[in-house]
């Protein structure tokens, strides 16, 4: 199948499946046989005729167990992704869930970023430089001056650009002296505490005042439940600007595996409440991804409620198509053949 059989939309090439080269969003049901792609254009699920499914089926399934990632899942249905492929898999798959797997890929993509923005820097500095020599117009504490931070100033501007300055906005009064926060700038985030809130994946943030310097149940700016969880993630992104290699997400996996869970791992980080300037960097990145577990698992949850509507009424289409369009006998034997009783047609 080359297109989407209700749009006609030509499904995108992939080459993580040999018997299904097609689709970058696939649906299957190892059980009945069912084999969909997903139609990113009207995402409308096109049924794969059966003499086209049962090696397909057979790969899919290997490759869920090899090299599938679980996402999250209902009691119905699973979404996986392989590689560069999203998967519905109907009933529930046999692997744990790695919600911290997901964003770790944020992370390293943002460091392949980073680098070319600092190539690009580089580059840019030395054409400048190489210009002032030529035209006699930089003294050489100039060029000095604008090679130590000419790519620096870019990177920074990128940031800015992305994040702006403030890391918080609203008005907040001082317990103790009556201060007046407005505002909270990404440039003093060392200074920020953290200290356990009422549940385990949302602590509560603490800023030190800084006409009295009381912080906490003395004073200063505190932040709870999603005030704290937004302002926290907003907060690490900005740290954590320039991402992460592969051996930094590994080691802040790791970190996040023996803690237990995402959830684990933050109670353990601030349950004697700590400042995030003194929290080693593979720790912060571990924060970072248990911080966006909580977001991304409620988005995940959303689609996979819409995904498990669509499934049922796909399945009553499939279950027709097959059923009437296909002799009972010759149907009973395909399915034998996909799950290793009976031999194929």
């Amino acid at each position: 199948m080359r297109a989407c059989l209700l749009c006609l939309t030509p499904f995108e090439p992939n080459e993580e499946l040999e018997h299904l080269p097609r689709g970058h969003r696939l649906a299957f049901d190892p059980e009945r046989g069912r084999l969909w792609v997903v139609c990113r254009a009207c995402h409308r699920w096109s049924l794969l005729p059966l003499e086209d499914r049962w090696e397909a089926l057979e790969e899919l399934e290997k490759a869920t167990v090899d090299r599938g990632h679980l996402l999250s899942q209902t009691e119905n249905i699973s979404l996986l992704r392989i590689g560069p492929l999203e998967v519905v898999r109907v009933g529930r798959a046999r692997l744990g869930e790695e919600a911290w797997w997901r964003y770790g890929r944020e992370l390293k993509a943002r460091r392949e970023g980073s680098k070319k923005v600092a190539v690009g820097a580089t580059a840019a500095t030395g054409a400048l430089m190489m210009g002032g020599m030529w035209t006699g117009g930089l003294t050489v504490v100039g060029m000095w001056f604008l090679w130590s931070h000419g790519p620096r100033t870019v990177t920074d501007t990128v940031r800015w650009m992305r994040f702006g300055g403030k890391a918080w906005r609203g008005e907040h009064r001082c317990i103790s002296c009556g201060y007046l926060f407005r505002d909270f700038a990404y440039k003093d985030r060392g200074a920020i505490a953290l200290v356990p809130g009422e549940g385990a994946r949302r602590p509560d943030l603490t800023v030190p005042c800084p006409r009295c310097r009381g912080w906490g149940d003395e004073g200063g700016l505190t932040m709870k439940g999603t005030e704290a969880e937004g302002t926290l993630r907003r907060v690490l992104a900005y740290h954590h600007h320039d991402g992460a290699s592969e051996r930094r997400v590994q080691a802040a996996t790791r970190l996040i595996e023996e803690a237990g869970s995402p959830e684990d791992l933050t109670r353990i980080l601030v349950r004697r409440g700590r400042r995030l300037g003194d929290i080693q960097r593979t720790g912060a990145i571990a924060l970072e991804i248990a911080a966006n577990e909580s977001r991304e698992q409620h988005l995940l949850e959303l689609e996979l409620r819409e995904l498990e509507a669509v499934w049922r009424r796909e399945e009553e289409l499939a279950a027709i198509i097959d059923g009437e369009l296909t002799p009972l006998g010759r149907l009973r034997k395909l399915k034998a053949g996909l799950l290793g009783g009976g031999t194929r047609e």
